[in-house]
């Protein structure tokens, strides 16, 4: 056994395999959570209407960004699940350490990222279907953003990064309450204390320009740039806090 070499990428890989299998709950989760985004998203996501004396005309919209949120509450949650003992305790059925450990976690988040952005931009069509045989055939859904195969597959790259952001956010608030049980309330307090004290204020540039470095931005090579910048802080940070965790006996 003195002789065997275990090469890090190696054991990564090993850990990466058996989470895809064992954690596979998750993605049934996401299935439920997406059909119960396109219930809610039959009522429509905004309307107008004009009348005439004759004539009463009403324009549904209907749209797949609530599946995209639930999407990405989705990614936070797991995030913050798979931080828990239980589940890094299942790690040490591997010869691992804290670096493994993680990298694996990230692969992971990385790949339901990308499930979950193709499963979200998917239900678009599956939305479609519905409303058309549910709502009426007189609904006729058009839409140019997935008109072309070339902006599918980049909404699906766009949707998959920001839920990975979410992940990468999600994955530092879990390593937080791990490190220590106050972070529980004092994450939620210090993120709503900050809205509320921004709204009576009104002084809220500092969180509109947080959430405009990213989601408002317009060049999809800056966006990718920005995601990948920040889910390398994010992850880092959660790296090097989860060093300071117990070690299990």
């Amino acid at each position: 056994m003195s002789l065997s070499k275990v090469s890090l990428t190696s054991i990564v890989k090993k850990q990466y395999s058996y989470k895809l299998k064992a954690y596979v709950q998750v993605f049934w989760n996401l299935v439920f959570l997406q059909l119960l985004a396109i219930f809610f998203s039959l009522n429509g996501v905004g309307m107008m209407g004009s009348s005439s004396e004759s004539i009463e005309l009403e324009v549904h919209y209907y749209s797949a960004d609530l599946v995209a949120f639930f999407t990405m509450l989705w990614g936070f949650i797991i995030a913050i699940i798979i931080t828990t003992k239980a589940y890094r305790h299942d790690d040490f059925t591997f010869v691992t350490n804290r670096l493994s450990h993680n990298l694996s976690n990230l692969v992971f988040l990385l790949t339901a990222s990308i499930i979950g952005g193709l499963t979200a931009m998917l239900s678009t069509y599956l939305l479609k279907v519905i409303t058309y045989l549910f709502v009426g055939p007189q609904t006729i859904a058009s839409s140019s953003v997935l008109g072309t195969p070339a902006a599918l597959i980049l909404g699906i790259l766009a949707t998959s990064f920001y839920i990975f952001l979410f992940c990468a956010f999600g994955y530092l608030v879990g390593t937080l309450v791990q490190i220590h049980k106050v972070f529980v309330v004092l994450v939620p307090a210090l993120f709503f204390g900050a809205l509320v004290l921004g709204g009576v204020s009104g002084n809220t540039r500092i969180v509109s320009n947080l959430v405009g470095f990213i989601f408002s931005e317009s060049s999809i090579l800056l966006f990718i740039i920005k995601i990948i910048v920040t889910c390398s802080l994010l992850f880092t940070s959660a790296f090097v806090l989860s060093n300071r965790m117990e070690v299990r006996p």
